[in-house]
């Protein structure tokens, strides 16, 4: 079922997952639901599976150059290969 499926796949997908949470906004999506940063750390709360989730989406809102270099490469290797 899953033969397909190799490394390029899931690094695939896992750039795909990168994607989605750099683009969330935290003033309409995530301090509404009480997922800012703000909350999180001011609350001593970082080291909670919350806090390292609300960690991991900033952690990858500073990385959107190198995503965005990354999603080029892969739509290039993408276009050469087929």
């Amino acid at each position: 079922m899953f033969s397909g499926m190799g490394l390029w796949m899931l690094l695939e997908g896992l750039l795909l997952i990168a994607n989605a949470l750099a683009i969330l906004n935290e003033d309409r999506f995530l301090a509404p639901r009480g997922w800012s940063f703000s909350e999180v750390s001011g609350n001593g709360r970082t080291k909670t599976l919350k806090g390292q989730i609300v960690g991991l989406i900033y952690a990858t809102q500073y990385l959107r150059v190198p995503l965005i270099i990354l999603n080029a490469v892969i739509v290039v290797v993408k276009l050469v290969s087929g």
